[in-house]
């Protein structure tokens, strides 16, 4: 499907976009009145996007059993139109995508029945395939909806691909945007490399590197005589504390116009870092990830407990009091006062 020019302007501009979490109750059923208001919260922080049906949003909504990934899709989208009606703007909705070809172009249609511009396309399912099976994928795929690729880290379920892949890739007709997050320098580099390689100054850079969120976003990348920033972040860590995060973009967006980038940006990263760690759960191998960011959403209200479909997956021993320290240790990175000021708004 060929993507709109206000879409592709929209997501080169650089954006917020938070990954949508899962609202489930105490028994483990859909909690649509939390999850509606999960989606006001980050509207009202200020995100530029949302991206749902994701790792964030947990795979296993698309189990039979489970059944959720139409009815998320539908109420994310509703809601997000229903509490902008009054000041409409500009909103990136992306859907996960996954699965086999056939699967993953059930999902692009059902998507885009729904409104979704764009499909984050995950290649778990193709761990083993070679990589010009995996390209044929993802054109078949993108003929149904506009594409935003996806590399993702192998500890949570992704593959390495060589730089001949992305440069490859990146000449997709209908891909509108990169989510760059190997959590390998090396990897990432590639990507970029491959974009600018391949020209194509309308496809958008999102940094996914939870673990060097400032540091993707102020660098500078240069090569064969062109230049450009990652132009913004779609991320499980901004789907907390979304607010912060909006404002601390703000101000690297404008610190990276300027001809010096101030030594403050390194202690900033090292702190987002932090917290990060905290939150995904890193010593232990981001077991805790997925509870960890509802534990946040938790402590603030909007969600009423940490579980996730999977009863295994649960807090990692430890992880509760690292959020505590992290979130005592950066105020400036936690909105906790402004969710406060608008929680009853946003469950009603």
């Amino acid at each position: 499907m060929e993507p709109s020019a206000a879409l592709r302007d929209h997501l080169r501009s650089g954006l917020v976009i938070p990954a949508l979490p899962l609202a489930l109750d105490r028994r483990r059923r859909w909690d649509e009145r939390r999850q509606s208001a999960v989606v006001r919260y980050y509207l009202d922080a200020g995100a530029g996007g949302l991206a749902v049906g994701v790792h964030s949003t947990q795979f296993a909504i698309r189990d039979p059993q489970v059944g959720l990934y139409a009815p998320v899709l539908k109420l994310a989208a509703e809601t997000a139109a229903a509490w902008l009606g009054p000041k409409p703007r500009s909103l990136a909705l992306i859907a996960g995508l996954c699965g086999p070809t056939a699967q993953a172009r059930r999902e692009a249609q059902l998507a885009a029945a729904h409104g979704y511009q764009a499909g984050l396309l995950s290649l778990g399912a193709w761990a083993a395939a070679p990589e010009a099976k995996v390209l044929a994928h993802c054109r078949a795929v993108a003929r149904e909806l506009p594409l935003v690729g996806f590399y993702l880290q192998p500890a949570v379920g992704g593959r390495e691909f060589t730089y001949r892949f992305w440069r490859e890739f990146a000449e997709i007709p209908e891909l509108v945007a990169i989510k760059i997050a190997p959590f390998n320098r090396y990897r990432t580099i590639d990507v970029v490399r491959a974009v600018l390689a391949a020209g194509r100054d309308d496809v958008a850079l999102y940094t996914g590197n939870d673990d060097n969120i400032v540091a993707d976003l102020l660098t500078p990348f240069s090569f064969a005589g062109r230049t450009r920033f990652i132009d913004g972040g779609l991320l499980g860590q901004w789907g907390v504390w979304t607010q912060a995060a909006v404002k601390l973009f703000a101000q690297l967006k404008a610190a990276r116009r300027r001809p010096r980038i101030d030594a403050a940006w390194l202690d900033r990263n090292a702190a987002l870092t932090d917290m990060n760690a905290a939150i995904f759960d890193a010593a232990h191998g981001f077991a805790g990830c997925l509870p960890g960011i509802h534990e946040v959403l938790r402590r603030q209200g909007l969600f009423a407990t940490t579980a996730c479909l999977d009863p295994h997956e649960t807090l990692s021993p430890g992880q509760a009091a690292e959020i505590t320290r992290v979130a005592a240790a950066y105020p400036w990175l936690v909105d906790d006062t402004f969710v406060a000021a608008n929680l009853r708004r946003w469950l009603d």
